[in-house]
């Protein structure tokens, strides 16, 4: 009897061994993995906290934007936090605007707006030591540090060139436009002033879509029954052209019509393959926020870069579009 004692106590003594052994194992190996875990995140931690504040968070042109500065931000060692309102809305922005300097951000990457409240809450982000970049909207009476985007002017007067030679000098333009922003305007002056000087081009009229696709159909349905002479459109932010389109394939007017978009979105792109677009202007969103985030590491290091940095705008038929079949680059 007292042999099977001995017996079950040794094994008993043995399994709280080995027990406590594995405990001791386990308990040496998460210990060394948090060193590691720890290690890895002190490596990883940025050294610039950069805001980027859209028009709209889940458009296309502002996603690709996002995902320049967001590579940028991985190169220069700067976390990107992009934050804005769901549809257009002003105010909202310039509130992101003041919560950024209350949380002391090290930039401020934002579209310029056209209201005296955001002038002032740049001019607190300054006296806040904290520099803004005003991108694809610029802000040029307000005391951010530099602008980078677009030529709006010119790219409007490239779309009103491009539109006298597709339709020989000889047409009723309806022109749909995101809103009355800043660079909106431009986009429609440039364009406007292009065409000043073709005595058989006429534009019937100006329509806002809110930035809405929606919005853009409405509103060229509205043109079309007001002007059912309109032979061409011109739409001025990303979603207006396919807007236009909508109308136009819906009662059969996409051969009639000569429509000129802006930007080069995969749905844009295809309908230009397809003949329904005859031309976009195309920007380089993803150029502007890469560059963003490198200027602000520049201004951080108090290098002063230009006050104005423009990108790339050219304008694509479906002819340029056949070469690029597949996608190239970034934007």
């Amino acid at each position: 009897m007292k042999k099977y004692h001995r017996i079950f106590f040794g094994l008993l003594l043995l399994g709280f061994a080995a027990s406590f052994g594995m405990s001791i194992y386990f308990f040496l190996k998460t210990l060394h993995t948090n060193v590691v875990l720890a290690n890895e995140k002190d490596i990883k931690e940025p050294v610039y906290h950069f805001i980027l504040i859209p028009e709209e968070m889940d458009n296309p042109y502002w996603r690709s934007l996002k995902k320049g500065a967001a590579d940028a931000g991985r190169h220069a060692g700067a976390a990107i936090e992009y934050i804005g309102p769901v549809q257009t809305n002003t105010d909202e922005q310039i509130k992101i605007i003041e919560k950024a300097i209350a949380s002391k951000v090290d930039g401020i990457i934002t579209q310029g707006i056209d209201k005296p409240a955001f002038k002032d809450a740049i001019h607190r982000a300054k006296r806040a030591g904290i520099p803004v970049i005003t991108i694809d909207t610029d802000a040029p009476d307000s005391e951010r540090s530099t602008y980078i985007g677009s030529d709006n002017y010119l790219a409007g007067y490239l779309a009103g060139q491009t539109l006298i030679k597709g339709t020989n000098g000889h047409a009723v333009v309806g022109i749909i436009t995101g809103n009355y922003n800043p660079n909106e305007k431009l986009r429609v002056k440039g364009f406007q002033d292009a065409v000043s000087k073709q005595s058989g081009i006429k534009i019937a009229g100006v329509k806002s879509s809110n930035i809405s696709r929606i919005q853009a159909a409405e509103k060229t349905y509205e043109m079309f029954q007001k002007h059912p002479d309109i032979t061409a459109f011109y739409g001025t932010s990303a979603l207006d052209g396919l807007g236009i389109a909508a109308v136009a394939e819906k009662f059969g007017k996409a051969k009639d019509l000569y429509i000129i978009s802006f930007d080069a979105l995969p749905e844009t792109l295809n309908l230009l393959g397809k003949g329904v677009i005859d031309a976009t202007v195309k920007q380089k969103p993803y150029a502007m926020g890469h560059k963003s985030v490198q200027t602000m590491v520049q201004l951080l290091h108090h290098h002063d870069p230009p006050k104005i940095l423009y990108t790339e705008t050219t304008v694509i038929k479906k002819a340029d579009i056949m070469s690029e079949k597949g996608g190239r680059g970034n934007d």
